[in-house]
């Protein structure tokens, strides 16, 4: 036996993924529970106005702070920003719980998006450090990391649920608490020390290592391109599209004269895996979005379901999801990327073919759990390979910004996602809209089933 095939058969221990996984749920935790609050907060306040900023808000702020996060925990060290931004959380959930007015309440989850941020970034470089440091496989942990996201997306509306009801919708911000104090006490006790930090994080060296300029075009390009996505769904705001062109094209001119840029767009040009898996990234959240969305507007609207069912309904998706992740993550160490992928945008296809075709009102409980746990497949398929490629084509001091982007790039799909069913669904969530959002569905999936067949990028994978 090799040295090589020893070194991945050692593992990152269970119990440093599941302690950084505590934390990491907090994201998925606050941007599903709030669907079940909406109606209970614009009752509280006395209007319904801007109770989507409540919604988007979180979404931006996480969108635009994960690849700062992952940054700054290579310059202070992960695990301190990890435990910073659970004290940010913390603030938060506070501030939004004794919110006096709706613009408080939005703040306040912007604060929660910030610090929700920092934790999958950060969680992956302390992963990828311990890997290094005692020639480990970080491939085990990344599935860990990954299922407890998902099993949280998938009870986040019935806890969400269940604590609206007994408490009101402030209970919502309430339960972030007891979270982030089992969170940071666990990853306190199982998480290394940071090592300590050269010249380069203290006083003018700090602020050129921090790329203040970049990061600051980086965030308004990002931002605004969110809201950009986000008009489009009503009354388009062409003017934050000009402003998230002007700023991006800026970014990238300032990065590539930047002695310590904020993301080297030099390196990222030429690391054709990470930009591809980026890219493909894009488009599979844009698809997962549709049927996370697309989906439940469908069961209720078309199929006539209860929320509480056709939450149920939903159960599949993320259940089955948490499955094939384990075994993605199994078949990913085997035999690598493209097998791993062609799994994933398989299922995307075949479930987006029987939503475009063989489904409708009539159709039997039964068939939509079924057509459900087929959708189910992709999400963990997809996401083992693509984080894994993240991961195996960077390096420890870069995999926290590259993450944190693959991030960004998961909330920009959902707004373009946010986009699509705008689109396919005009007229209302009947049948016809199902069937125009299942061959979206399709149409992505053999797009993304071609790009893997024939990629160059994978073959190394």
């Amino acid at each position: 036996m090799t040295a090589v095939a020893t070194a991945r058969e050692v593992a990152v221990p269970r119990r440093l993924s599941v302690g950084l996984g505590s934390g990491t749920i907090l994201q998925p935790l606050n941007s599903s529970m709030i669907a079940v609050a909406i109606v209970g907060i614009g009752a509280h306040f006395g209007s319904t106005t801007g109770t989507a900023w409540v919604i988007s808000g979180l979404y931006i702020a996480t969108a635009v702070a994960a690849p700062t996060a992952g940054r700054l925990g290579s310059l202070f060290g992960a695990r301190r920003v990890y435990l910073a931004g659970l004290a940010l959380i913390a603030v938060g959930a506070v501030a939004g719980a004794l919110a006096p007015g709706l613009g408080w309440l939005i703040a306040a989850r912007v604060l929660l998006g910030l610090g929700t941020a920092t934790q999958y970034p950060t969680a992956m470089t302390i992963v990828r450090e311990y890997a290094d440091r005692h020639d480990a496989a970080p491939r085990t942990a990344i599935a860990t990391l990954t299922a407890c996201a998902q099993v949280v997306v998938a009870l986040g509306p019935t806890v969400g649920g269940l604590l609206v009801g007994a408490f009101g919708w402030q209970s919502i911000m309430w339960v972030n608490l007891p979270v982030v104090a089992i969170s940071a006490i666990w990853v306190l006790a199982v998480a290394p020390p940071d090592s300590p930090r050269g010249d380069g994080t203290r006083g003018g060296g700090l602020w050129r290592s921090l790329d203040p300029v970049g990061t600051a075009l980086f965030v308004v390009g990002t931002s605004t391109l969110m809201l950009f996505l986000l008009s489009l769904t009503s009354t388009p705001r062409w003017w934050t599209a000009a402003v998230a062109v002007a700023a991006s094209v800026a970014f990238v001119i300032w990065e590539t004269r930047c002695e310590t840029p904020f993301i080297d767009v030099r390196a990222l040009a030429a690391n054709r895996v990470l930009t591809a898996t980026l890219v493909r990234t894009l488009v599979t959240y844009t698809a997962f979005y549709c049927i996370f969305f697309g989906l439940p507007q469908w069961l209720q609207g078309g199929r006539g379901l209860t929320p509480a069912a056709a939450g149920l309904v939903m159960l599949p998706v993320a259940g089955v999801g948490v499955g094939s992740t384990m075994i993605a993550s199994r078949l990913y160490g085997r035999h690598g990327a493209r097998p791993t992928l062609l799994v994933g945008t398989a299922g995307l296809l075949t479930g987006g073919l029987l939503l475009a075709l063989a489904y409708d009102s009539a159709t039997p409980v039964w068939a939509l759990l079924l057509v459900a746990a087929i959708l189910g497949i992709p999400n963990g398929f997809n996401n083992m390979a693509n984080q894994n490629l993240v991961n195996s084509s960077t390096v420890a001091a870069e995999v926290g910004t590259a993450i944190g982007m693959y991030r960004t790039i998961q909330y920009v799909g959902a707004n373009l996602a946010a986009v699509a069913i705008e689109v396919t669904m005009q007229g209302g969530p009947g049948d016809a809209g199902l069937h125009r959002t299942g061959a979206v569905i399709a149409v992505i999936g053999a797009t993304l089933l071609a790009g893997v067949l024939f990629s160059r990028s994978l073959r190394a994978h």
